[in-house]
């Protein structure tokens, strides 16, 4: 199902503060988790009155996904780059890693589901765009198969966040970490091979 309240790109923040106010609202979660989390607290560590808080974002819902996209559109930036394989690689395994997202998944993993069973979120499309440009770009250097590159870019999306979500349950004396990562360079290699 397609999102329609986001678009891939994200707009200016328009209080340049915001990514301050941001910056306590991601201490706070990290500190107490989401559900003890309030506007009110943000609001404290950030320095500013309640009411600057509720002029940004009117609840904690729309913070948590201003919060969320900024967060992971950062991982995506810091792991582009070299192929669209090693990109996916290193963005499932720095997603994996981050503190911001771990804390989520161990205190308040509901908060992930719409992302997962109902519709996309900014974050994702911003990867899918990245995603299908490098496929074009692969399907023109002759890198990458011919087929539609929003079905590859999807697809590869669907795969990475078993990665990212499931890949620890995976894990046991017979199989590591190091040999899911290697499969799923395989399965990133021949998906994309031409």
């Amino acid at each position: 199902m397609s999102s329609l309240r986001h678009s891939p790109e994200e707009a200016p923040r328009a209080d340049p503060r915001e990514d301050a106010y941001l910056d306590a609202a991601r201490a706070c979660i990290l500190d107490v988790g989401w559900r003890r989390t309030t506007l009110t607290e943000i609001a404290r560590r950030a320095g500013v009155s309640r009411m600057t808080i509720y002029r940004a974002w009117s609840d904690m819902s729309q913070l948590l996904g201003d919060l969320m996209t900024r967060e992971w559109a950062g991982v995506v930036a810091a792991s582009h780059g070299g192929t669209l394989m090693e990109t996916v690689l290193a963005t499932v395994r720095a997603l994996r890693e981050n503190e911001l997202f771990v804390r989520i998944v161990e205190l308040d993993p509901e908060l992930l589901l719409p992302y997962l069973l109902n519709r996309r979120g900014r974050s994702q499309e911003a990867v899918i765009a990245l995603m299908e440009q490098a496929i074009v770009d692969g399907q023109q250097a002759g890198t990458i198969r011919r087929c539609n590159p929003q079905v590859i870019a999807r697809a590869l999306l669907l795969a990475a966040h078993g990665f990212v979500l499931s890949a620890h349950t995976m894990v046991d004396d017979d199989v590591t970490e190091a040999d899911l990562e290697a499969e799923l360079r395989t399965l990133v290699e021949r998906a994309l091979a031409p």
